[in-house]
């Protein structure tokens, strides 16, 4: 099963949100992101809060969007008292779980009720992701139809084997199909991809960034599998039925990936995150490159967000806080008018600036030295970054600037940075 849920303050069953709170960034953008916890089988690494069965009235996938519709509601009232309800939405993102499970009617009536209530920016990133095997030309159509501009594949890897361990249920050729017809509905697309599967070797994964790549997206996303407690993997891994990934087999998987990605005309903009750089963008900054995902980006850069489903996260302003995880209880709250939010959080300075530094340091925008100086002292901040560029981690001519940029060596070392840099 999934994490539990943090600790932290009770929530007010309204949902409200003070203006003090609400608003140190008065005009700090609004991103959107719906939760849709439902798959077909539970993938043995996965541990994000889905179910492979339905709940209820509001909690299955028939009704699922009716639920989702009284949260938007709730949001936009809160937004609203707030001071924030002239804000739309810049980025949708439907994640899950597999959000292709639903109807596509389902997204057409959550994205109507998103623009009515709350407002959707002209021109805005709509992303929805998709398992190969629960889309079809038609649905991919729809999808479009509905106002999705985005399709984000559930690739994971090119060798049958490495699929079958990981609980994946399509064919490799499969992703191709579902890429040929997001690009005749007009979609953007990016692929998902995962390293460090237990019994993965370097040919492997070479195999699957070269597939990857081959099939041209417009944007690749490389995780490196992190293997949870409470999974069904981790109890393979602790009944002997599968070894546990290798760090020093990561980095090296890692360093192949950019390696070939880089051959293959795609620029990194966050460590796991990859855009495809087009004729005209050679001079741009890659987190502007046409088809870096804005919604991501809104996440590094600390924008607004409300999370709609449950278990989702939302943080507007200072104010963070998180439903609860059942979709019974989500469904059942909303039903009575109250907010589903099981706990939150009123972030203090430290927090955000030890956060924005976390956030930032993973782009390849970086952070402004000025903004680490301003914490520990230019003095200490200066000698930080220079020992860690000379321990290859930093980009010099980048810290020349006055810029703090990691180096492919500093990526896969990027959580001690951020301890060092913020320490």
């Amino acid at each position: 099963m999934s994490p539990q849920l943090p600790d932290g303050m009770r929530w007010p069953q309204s949902g409200a949100i003070s203006s003090e709170n609400a608003q140190p960034e008065l005009h700090r953008p609004l991103s959107i992101y719906v939760h849709v916890p439902f798959c077909r089988v539970r993938c043995g690494y996965c541990d994000f809060n889905t179910y492979t069965v339905g709940f209820g009235p509001g909690a299955d996938r028939d009704t699922y969007a009716d639920s989702v519709s009284s949260e938007i509601s709730l949001a936009a009232r809160v937004l609203d008292e707030a001071g924030l309800g002239q804000t739309p939405a810049r980025t949708v993102f439907f994640g899950g779980g597999t959000p292709t499970m639903l109807d596509t009617s389902a997204h057409a009536r959550m994205l109507h009720d998103l623009a009515d209530r709350i407002g959707i920016a002209q021109g805005a990133e709509v992303t929805c992701e998709a398992n190969p095997e629960t889309v079809d030309e038609q649905s991919v159509k729809r999808l479009a139809d509905a106002g999705v501009t985005r399709l984000s594949v559930g690739m994971q890897s090119a060798v049958p084997r490495i699929l079958h361990t990981l609980d994946r249920q399509h064919r490799p050729e499969r992703v191709g199909q579902v890429i040929e017809w997001a690009r005749a509905a007009g979609l953007d697309v990016s692929v998902d991809i995962i390293y460090g599967t237990p019994g993965e070797s370097l040919d492997d994964w070479a195999t699957t960034v070269q597939a990857a790549c081959d099939l041209q997206p417009d944007h690749i996303s490389a995780y490196a599998l992190v293997i949870e407690d409470g999974t069904k993997m981790a109890a393979q891994v602790a009944h002997g039925q599968l070894p546990m990934p290798d760090p020093d087999d990561e980095a090296d998987k890692y360093e192949l990936l950019d390696q070939m990605i880089r051959s293959a005309g795609y620029r990194w903009y966050e460590i796991s995150n990859f855009a495809r750089e087009e004729a005209d963008e050679a001079g741009l900054p890659a987190t502007e490159l046409r088809h870096a995902s804005r919604h991501n980006l809104a996440y590094w850069r600390d924008w607004n967000w409300w999370g709609f489903g449950p278990g989702a996260h939302s943080h507007i302003g200072r104010a963070r806080w998180w439903n609860v995880k059942h979709p019974r209880a989500w469904a059942g709250r909303l039903r009575s008018a109250q907010s589903p939010a099981a706990a939150g959080e009123i972030l203090d300075d430290q927090t955000r600036y030890l956060e924005r530094v976390l956030l930032r340091v993973r782009t390849s925008d970086g952070i402004a030295l000025g903004d680490v100086a301003a914490h520990a002292g230019r003095e200490n901040a200066s000698q930080t970054c220079h020992r860690l560029r000379d321990e290859g981690l930093l980009d010099s001519e980048a810290l020349e600037r006055g810029h703090i940029a990691l180096t492919l060596r500093g990526r896969l070392l990027a959580d001690y940075v951020t301890r060092e840099l913020t320490d």
